[in-house]
């Protein structure tokens, strides 16, 4: 299938042509229609595969009949929200670059900043906003968002709002728009709560699951070092000088480790930023820009703060630590290896971490190539009896217990 072949509108056309693109992706060519006809969409598809084109597009397309001239009043009629600012920018970047041919005015508004330019905006009249929970309550309270005009209401990265507790916000934002409004929800994962929230807010919502979580790109080529905890920031710089990586994205579990590493590398005189929940916007804006731009050449982010990040040439995503969610590690490598590009994805796998690579080659249904030639290696095998230690003790407790409960039994018999 091509765009062409979706009967969009012009505008958009000549927008995709300009972005140089021809035919939609797995998860748009089955949305699109089902959006267009106003039907409520609940859509599963993880990170990069065009989710966001998936909603924008045909969001316009509508909304481009109903606001026609610059001289038409400017309504909100859509509402996307979305759970990070960073995310929010990247939702506002796709609605400029395919709406690019429209009079449709989008903006951002988020926490964490004055709000002053932010109202000044919606004072002037905007057509989509796109924000994140809990500004838009604010604002509201305030009186500055009328939600009364409005056609769509996005729910983006779903999962993620649910698990970083936005769920109370998100019920009463749902219950601040007309009830005749389309909802379309969109997420990487589908838990039982994405579930519950669509059957208690959706009519009869069409349910679009594209490429799940349990797969990796066949772009994507993943390696695993075992190392020893104590060296992995040693083993990161030899693989940045030695392979000559240039631009990675370098993934912790926390954020006092991100500043860690960022303090490693640093003295070793590469050029790199860590970005955290505890890093201010504009510092996380800054830094982000700066990556894209390539003025630094390694960003180490925790997941919540990289959940925003999309960079189509990316080459390298490195698994500092492994996540304890398995699904975790399909998001973050899935960071590299976009728009059709390859990309290495490299894993640093502890003692203590051997379970979690388990669990994740289960998964993923592969097993991940380990790299033997390297200068900090780990025993194998021992990992693997190390892996589930407190099983082990477990059981030779259990049979010390079985043991002693035989021998009182056997004095009790005689």
């Amino acid at each position: 299938m091509t765009f062409k072949e979706l009967h969009l509108i012009n505008p958009i056309q000549e927008a995709l042509n300009d972005l140089g693109y021809a035919a939609p992706t797995s998860i748009q060519e089955q949305a699109i229609p089902e959006v267009l006809k106003g039907q409520d969409l609940v859509a599963c598809a993880q990170t990069g595969t065009g989710k966001t084109g998936a909603f924008a597009i045909p969001i316009i397309n509508y909304i481009h009949k109903i606001v026609g001239s610059a001289k038409k009043a400017k309504k909100i009629r859509t509402l996307v929200i979305t759970p990070t600012r960073e995310l929010a920018h990247q939702i506002s970047d796709s609605f400029n670059d395919y709406g690019k041919y429209t009079n449709i005015k989008s903006m951002v508004i988020y926490g964490g900043v004055s709000q002053n330019p932010q109202v000044d905006q919606l004072k002037k009249g905007i057509d989509v906003l796109i924000a994140t929970p809990g500004r838009l309550l604010d604002l509201h309270k305030q009186g500055f968002i009328d939600l009364n005009h409005l056609h769509h209401l996005v729910l983006d990265e779903a999962d993620q709002m649910l698990d970083m507790g936005f769920i109370n916000d998100v019920k009463k934002i749902i219950k601040l728009t007309p009830e005749n409004r389309q909802t379309l929800m969109f997420s990487a994962t589908m838990p039982i709560a994405v579930r519950e929230l669509a059957d208690a807010f959706l009519t009869k919502p069409k349910y679009i699951i594209v490429d799940p979580v349990s797969s990796t790109a066949d772009n994507i080529t993943q390696k695993v070092y075992f190392v020893e905890k104590e060296d992995k920031r040693k083993l990161l710089y030899h693989i940045i000088k030695n392979d000559g990586i240039k631009n990675a994205l370098v993934f912790t579990r926390t954020k006092h480790g991100a500043d860690n590493v960022v303090k490693a590398l640093t003295k070793q005189g590469v050029t790199c930023a860590a970005i955290h929940g505890d890093k201010t916007q504009t510092s996380r804006q800054s830094v982000l820009e700066e990556f894209k731009n390539q003025e630094i050449s390694i960003l180490v982010a925790t997941d919540i703060a990289a959940r925003g990040i999309d960079i189509e040439n990316l080459p390298y995503v490195i698994n500092f630590d492994l996540p304890n969610i398995s699904e975790t590690y399909v998001h973050r490598i899935g960071r590299t290896g976009r728009a059709g590009n390859s990309g290495i994805a490299l894993t640093f796998c502890g003692k203590d971490e051997r379970v979690y690579l388990t669990e994740i080659e289960r998964l993923i249904r592969m097993k991940v190539k380990e790299i033997k030639d390297h200068p900090y290696p780990w025993n194998n095998e021992s990992a693997k009896v190390d892996a589930k230690p407190d099983l082990r003790n477990k059981k030779k407790k259990d049979n010390s217990r079985k043991s002693e409960a035989s021998k009182k039994n056997k004095k009790r018999w005689y």
